[in-house]
């Protein structure tokens, strides 16, 4: 269950990694590609800070993910120069690629197929039993 307090910086965080992130892909070159932060989550002591990333398009996600975990002391400071006058201490930055659009849009295809696998159990692979 999260706290307030964690609720709180989980939005200060990812509002303000949001735009360090877009300016740091503009400045790159890298005006077509869309990076946006589906979820922080904060953990009960407010010391490490999971982000989730979304990437559009996804070509581009795997060497994109890369460069953003290597400048992660980077990111960090320019967090806590933003956040100076509202945290105490900003939270080790974790990041993570968010795959679950792409989930939902593969169970979407799936089903809209003529072979739909809800009618059509033998379509699905049998589970081992163990």
């Amino acid at each position: 269950m999260e706290t307030q307090r964690q609720r709180k910086i989980a939005g200060v965080i990812q509002k303000d990694i949001v735009d360090i992130l877009q300016k740091a892909a503009i400045d790159g070159g890298l005006r077509s590609t869309l990076i946006s932060v589906s979820k922080v989550a904060v953990t009960t002591d407010l010391s490490i800070a999971k982000v989730y990333l979304s990437i559009f398009p996804n070509d581009k996600a795997g060497e994109l993910m890369e460069g953003i975990k290597s400048n992660q002391p980077l990111i960090k400071h320019e967090l806590s120069q933003r956040t100076r006058n509202q945290l105490r201490r900003v939270p080790e930055l974790l990041f993570y690629l968010d795959d679950s659009l792409d989930y939902i849009e593969n169970i979407e295809k799936s089903l809209k197929r003529e072979e739909n696998p809800i009618e059509n159990r033998d379509l699905l692979p049998k589970r081992k039993k163990s």
